[in-house]
């Protein structure tokens, strides 16, 4: 139940999910094999945006048949783009990525790194474009980097596309809508490990994908009220802080 709460809350927030997954695992003494939980919280998270963006996502879809809706099929071709990078990234480096799982000292390095990428959001001038091809490339990358434990992915592609001029809250819908393939794709890559689960996890797994469905809603309403209000940049101090605190317990 507290890793699917720390998960839900963080998958959205941007102070990355992974991160703080690794660091409650090492803190409560947690030892598990392989990524299953990892992919099953996700799974939950990835149900929440499903739900909350449930209207756009039809559009989307229906945009695909209806020429009518030529800008919503422009939106799904930057969304394409947008997941190429993860996916090369994914595929090329995933054992590396799995490794890194494993270090609370790496995911607490990464944290600062986040914080620092919140906070140059503070001195850019804020955008009022709409995602066109290249902001779509460069929160590709950013959800790229974003595989490493600590770095955030919400917080990456949102700020990514703040400073190339986005504005914030049209980022923020992009950056949640982009991370249906992500979530999705790593759930099917890792279906035969999935398939695996031992019957006595089922349940305990389950409580825990539930709750990051639920964490992970108000996480989605935080986000985009809190990029409404123009103070993105006050989630880097709380990634400093969990980040320096991470190093201290466990370097």
């Amino acid at each position: 139940m507290i890793l699917g709460i720390i998960q839900g809350l963080t998958e959205f927030l941007p102070v990355s999910s992974s991160g703080h997954l690794v660091l409650a695992q090492k803190f409560l003494g947690v030892k598990q094999s392989g990524v299953t939980f990892e992919v099953l919280v996700h799974l939950g998270s990835l149900m929440a945006v499903l739900i909350y963006f449930r209207v756009k996502i039809w559009l989307l879809i229906k945009s695909l048949f209806v020429s009518e809706h030529l800008a919503y099929r422009k939106v799904v071709l930057f969304l394409i783009i947008g997941t190429i990078p993860a996916v090369i990234v994914g595929f090329s480096l995933k054992d590396f990525f799995e490794r890194s799982f494993s270090s609370p000292v790496l995911a607490s390095s990464m944290l600062l790194v986040t914080g620092a990428i919140l906070l140059s959001t503070r001195f850019v001038r804020k955008g009022n474009h709409k995602v066109n091809l290249v902001a779509a490339i460069i929160m590709g990358i950013g959800q790229a980097i974003s595989i490493l434990p600590g770095i955030s992915r919400s917080g990456t592609t949102i700020a990514s596309g703040m400073l190339w001029g986005v504005d914030p809250s049209e980022a923020a819908e992009f950056s949640f809508l982009l991370s249906i393939p992500a979530i999705a794709g790593a759930v099917v890559l890792n279906a035969e490990e999935l398939l695996a689960l031992e019957s006595h996890l089922a349940g305990q797994y389950l409580v825990g994908t539930c709750c990051a469905f639920l964490f992970a809603l108000l996480a989605v309403y935080t986000v985009l009220a809190v990029v409404r209000k123009g103070k993105f940049e006050y989630f880097a101090y709380y990634c400093f802080a969990a980040g320096l605190l991470g190093l201290y317990l466990f370097l």
